[in-house]
């Protein structure tokens, strides 16, 4: 027979974003400036998940790395 899941879990809401961040050296960093930023105005933040990564070119050059990233915080009605 299944376990029944407890209350606490059972009642827990979460809300997802989805933020960009930049940076000039590394898709790494923008995902680092996109949780960052995230989490000035966001509280309990849980999971963040990168869904698309690209580049801004400017004359042939890549002058910026941008990372799309999903992050989900636990909903407080």
């Amino acid at each position: 027979m299944a376990k029944k899941a407890s209350k606490k879990s059972a009642d827990a809401v979460y809300k997802i974003v989805e933020v960009v961040g930049s940076s000039p050296t590394s898709w790494e960093d923008a995902a680092r400036a996109a949780v960052e930023a995230a989490a000035k105005t966001l509280r309990d933040l849980r999971v963040a998940e990168i869904t698309k990564l690209d580049m801004k070119i400017d004359n042939g050059k890549v002058v910026a790395f941008r990372a799309r990233v999903s992050m989900s915080f636990k909903y407080e009605a």
